[in-house]
C-alpha cells in the first residue's frame, strides 16, 4: 500500500494573472498552454507521485507564483471496473505521450540551440568542383614530389639553449650552494 500525491490548484499568489502564470508554467515545463490552463480547472498537471517529487512539483509551482496542495491517492483499491482501469490506462498513455512530446519539444529546441552555436559558414560544394575532377587529365607529366620547405629553427634552437642555461645554474646550485644563498632572503 504505497500513498502516492498529486499536486492541485490551490490559487494564485498575490498580484500574479491567470494569464501570466500560465504562459510562465507552460514555458517552464515546456508543455501545451491548454493543458496549464486545464489545470486551473482542477484537472491534474501531473501523474500522481511519491511525496518527495510531489513537493518538487508544487514548488515548481510556487516559483511563478501559483499555490497548490497535495491530495493524497491511495493504490490499494480492491474493486475497480473495468471502465475505471481503461481511464487509469487512458490516462497514463496520455501521459507517456505528453511527457515523450514534450522531451521531443526540448530535443528539438537544444538542437536548434547548438545549430546557431556552430559557425556560420555552411560547406556547401563549389559548383566549379562538382564533376571536374573526373574529366581532368590526370597529369603525370609534373613531379609528384614537392620540395620540402626549409623552416628556419631558431625557436627550437633558443628552446635547447635555454634548457641548457637552466640545467647550468640548477647544477652550479647543487655544486656551490652558499654560491645562491642571497636568495634564500
Amino acid at each position: 500500500m504505497t500513498e502516492n500525491f498529486r499536486v492541485m490548484y490551490a490559487g494564485l499568489a498575490q498580484d500574479i494573472e491567470q494569464s501570466n502564470a500560465i504562459k510562465q508554467l507552460a514555458v517552464k515545463l515546456k508543455a501545451p498552454e491548454s493543458k496549464v490552463a486545464a489545470f486551473f480547472e482542477n484537472n491534474p498537471l501531473f501523474a500522481p507521485c511519491e511525496k518527495e517529487k510531489a513537493l518538487k512539483q508544487a514548488k515548481l509551482l510556487a516559483s511563478v507564483g501559483i499555490k497548490s496542495k497535495l491530495q493524497p491517492i491511495t493504490n490499494n483499491t480492491p474493486a475497480v471496473s473495468s471502465s475505471d482501469t481503461t481511464n487509469q490506462r487512458d490516462e497514463r498513455i496520455f501521459n507517456a505521450l505528453d511527457y515523450i512530446t514534450s522531451s521531443l519539444i526540448r530535443i528539438e529546441e537544444k538542437l536548434d540551440d547548438l545549430e546557431q552555436r556552430l559557425p556560420a559558414t555552411t560547406q556547401q560544394p563549389d559548383p566549379d568542383e562538382g564533376d571536374e575532377w573526373q574529366t581532368d587529365d590526370l597529369l603525370l607529366d609534373e613531379e609528384l614530389t614537392t620540395p620540402i620547405k626549409k623552416r628556419s629553427n631558431m625557436l627550437l634552437y633558443s628552446l635547447i639553449a635555454m634548457v641548457v642555461v637552466l640545467l647550468v645554474v640548477l647544477g652550479l646550485s647543487f655544486a656551490f650552494p652558499d654560491l645562491f644563498s642571497f636568495m634564500d632572503n
